[in-house]
């Protein structure tokens, strides 16, 4: 029915690749492609047989994308590479006319930021081109703004206040270690916290503002707010919302060796000289670390992501809450790989999936909210994250 190039072969490649490949009546031909062959040999290897074709691209440059397109000539191209790559692998797909999915928004490499202006400001040329671009289709971004459209839809006339809580309850046996790309974990959560409340952003300063949470099946663990992309997406989206946060709970090991790592420099992404060479400190750091991926083997415990959401319906307020809770070795069982990565790439499958099946197509530039929510979390079950919800309960926020 489809084909796809799937670009990028880390721990959440790993997850979006193995689930892709049991689809083989939806996705018929798959290409993975990354800077480092070898890994897309590895996953191919482990999947078997002749299902995955590898090769490499260095996707930080669009006329490499073309090529690749123009070789394979893919139907979409799943972005699951580095954030810093989002343009030109936009621009690429804009070139062949291809569709385009990724699970992360654009942030320039000099610059610790990221915001989804860049990619919406594509909305028209893919319009005219008359292909689709989904953006955020992993789980924060992704199915956190699928639970909001689904609430919005099936429970509320106005969301009024939402809070996205995003818990790790996991142990990976390592002293210290980052469940996605370090280089990207590390810059959001050292940027200044942002919220949005009563019609404007309002800002924190890293981590200072914090509080207990109890997440299902875990607990109360300590959350801090953070700048969330979703949020940028969903105020815009959700125009009624008066007050929209993002809380993720850290351990107080990770937090310290955090700002040991700030304090001597080398979460700088400023380059510095070394023996005569530039060198990126966090790329270095990045090389220190354990590769994502190789941790699911040995990662227990659970995650637990969800929304809560206040509003109103019939004039009535209404509370609800809609999370997903995934065990480390149920994704380990399942495709190799930890809960983090498996979370964020099964959401991905199920928007290529979408898009392959026409349940959610149309040109132009898009969030996952903008979709109907209810043919995605319809499968999310299925393939491995099983959702729950509860109307009218005590939330762990106030207005």
């Amino acid at each position: 029915m489809a084909k796809i190039l799937i670009i990028g072969a880390g721990g959440v490649s790993n997850v979006v690749t193995k689930k892709c490949a049991r689809l083989t009546n939806v996705f018929t031909e798959i290409v993975l492609a990354s800077r480092t062959k070898s890994k897309c040999d590895a996953i191919a290897a482990e999947i078997g047989g002749n299902r995955i074709k590898t090769e490499q691209v260095d996707a930080d440059y669009a006329e490499n994308v073309i090529a690749l397109i123009k070789k394979y000539t893919p139907d979409i191209v799943l972005n699951i590479a580095l954030p810093y790559q989002d343009l030109a692998i936009m621009d690429a797909c804009l070139a062949t006319k291809t569709h385009y999915l990724d699970t992360a928004n654009y942030e320039p490499k000099d610059v610790a930021k990221f915001e989804y202006s860049w990619q919406w400001a594509y909305k028209k040329r893919f319009e005219d081109a008359g292909i689709m671009a989904l953006l955020g289709c992993g789980f924060d971004p992704g199915v956190t703004g699928v639970f909001t459209a689904y609430a919005a839809k099936h429970y509320f006339d106005e969301i009024h206040y939402l809070d996205i809580i995003d818990c790790n309850a996991g142990d990976h046996g390592k002293a210290f270690a980052t469940n996605f790309n370090p280089e990207i974990n590390i810059r959001e959560i050292t940027q200044r916290g942002r919220y949005w409340e009563n019609g404007e952003w309002k800002e924190t300063d890293p981590l200072s503002v914090h509080k207990p949470v109890s997440y299902p099946e875990v607990g109360p663990k300590e959350s801090y707010l953070l700048f969330h992309e979703e949020l940028e997406s969903l105020v815009k989206n959700f125009p009624t919302l008066k007050r929209a946060r993002f809380w993720m709970t850290f351990g107080q090991e990770y937090l310290t060796h955090l700002r040991v790592m700030e304090n001597i420099g080398i979460t700088g992404i400023k380059p510095i000289k070394f023996q005569g060479h530039d060198i990126v400190p966090i790329e270095f750091l990045k090389a220190l670390l354990p590769e994502p991926g190789s941790l699911g083997e040995n990662y227990t415990g659970t995650t637990s992501i969800g929304c809560q959401i206040r509003g109103v319906k019939d004039g009535k307020e209404v509370t609800y809450f809609i999370w997903n809770n995934c065990k480390h070795q149920d994704a380990y069982n399942d495709v190799q790989g930890q809960g983090v990565a498996y979370t964020t790439g099964v959401p991905a499958m199920i928007g290529a999936l979408l898009m392959a099946t026409g349940k959610w197509m149309k040109p132009g530039v898009w969030n996952v909210e903008d979709f109907n929510p209810d043919p995605f979390l319809e499968v999310l079950g299925e393939y491995g994250l099983p959702w729950h919800e509860e109307l009218n309960k005590p939330l762990e926020f106030e207005k």
